[in-house]
């Protein structure tokens, strides 16, 4: 394979090496395309004063979270959109190597419903800056805000936990507003659906995309996810972060359901929430559900691209398409750890990571 610049110019047995490139020798490596997390956060409190923490500490930490695990793309469902916005103009740049990162800010909630665990875990600062909207125009104005402040994407909870007994349903009013303002705009919407209201009114409101899968799966039942599926939903099942949970086969259900109903899965373990940053629980979890090795090859390759709108240009190893490559030390067709066997992270043509 030949890489010039940031883009994949040949591929095959007979590609010919010209002198004086750099040349990366991976005897029984599986070279795919780079993989995408199409859910974190970057909500710990290290990564706030991203714009003017040092370099060499971002780096460590862009590092340990991400990029050791393959990830060139990753989608940020909720932070401070400024210091997120400040973290991807110094990779950008080429100060700090990582992945390209697509955010979505702030999270909208419901009126009164920021979720507990967060008004557990941020400062008295950022939760000031968490005021739901109270209607349809304020929701609008929270879509326009963060998308000139450089969102990528708008982040719902249709469904919020506002204690570990109760979910508030987001009103379908805000909910229909903010999807409509975003599409407007040519934004994807995603959503913490929660339980069934939370599904349905994602559903009815348009948007494009579960976050989760609905921890709470009570009367999700094939009817609620073929509508889904006919509005051609996508879903990230997170299955790491319900790993203890008792409901955790049932959740698994609705994930297999809905892939055999032809939705569109895609990739994302909410690190950032999740702090120990291991992905291997996440392919177990995935395999558990019925998926094989080219489902979640899928989910982390080609599906997201296809969501986005960037087939053309990511997704595949293919002559024309961005430099993005994730080699892996393991066959993912034999060997079921192969996923998390990272050797080398590339992004635009350039080593971001690698494993010696």
């Amino acid at each position: 394979m030949l890489i010039r610049g940031s883009r994949i110019e040949a591929v095959g047995e007979q590609v010919p090496v010209p002198a004086g490139v750099d040349v990366i020798r991976c005897a029984s490596c599986v070279v795919v395309a780079g993989f995408w997390n199409s859910h974190v956060h970057f909500t710990e409190p290290k990564w706030e004063g991203a714009a003017s923490q040092p370099a060499k500490i971002l780096a460590r930490q862009i590092t340990e979270m991400l990029t050791h695990s393959g990830f060139t793309t990753v989608i940020d469902t909720g932070s401070v959109l400024s210091n997120t916005v400040a973290l991807r103009r110094r990779i950008e740049t080429g100060e700090i190597p990582g992945p390209r990162i697509l955010t979505a800010g702030m999270p909208i909630f419901p009126p009164n419903g920021v979720p507990y665990y967060v008004k557990d875990s941020v400062s008295p600062e950022t939760l000031k800056a968490l005021t739901p909207p109270a209607n349809a125009g304020e929701a609008v104005a929270a879509v326009d805000a963060d998308i000139r402040g450089g969102a990528d994407l708008v982040k719902l909870f249709t469904g919020s936990w506002i204690s570990r007994e109760k979910v508030l349903p987001m009103p379908q009013a805000i909910a229909s507003a903010a999807v409509r303002a975003a599409h407007k705009r040519g934004k994807l919407v995603f959503t913490h659906p929660s339980d069934l209201d939370g599904v349905r009114i994602a559903i009815a409101a348009g948007v494009d995309v579960f976050a989760h899968a609905p921890e709470q799966t009570r009367g999700v039942d094939g009817a609620i996810l073929k509508s889904a599926v006919n509005q051609h939903m996508a879903m990230i099942p997170t299955l790491k972060l319900f790993g203890e949970d008792n409901n955790i086969a049932d959740i698994r259900r609705v994930v297999r359901q809905f892939d055999q109903m032809g939705g569109l899965l895609v990739f994302g373990t909410d690190t950032g929430y999740l702090t120990d940053y291991d992905v291997s629980q996440e392919y177990e979890q995935l395999a558990q559900a019925g998926l094989s090795w080219r489902d979640t090859l899928a989910m982390l390759t080609e599906n997201p691209a296809r969501l986005f709108g960037d087939q053309t240009n990511r997704g595949r190893v293919k002559s024309g398409m961005a430099g993005d490559l994730t080699i892996l030390e393991a066959d993912p067709a034999t060997d079921p750890s192969a996923f998390r066997r990272v050797r080398y992270t590339i992004r635009n043509g350039k080593v971001i990571w690698a494993s010696r």
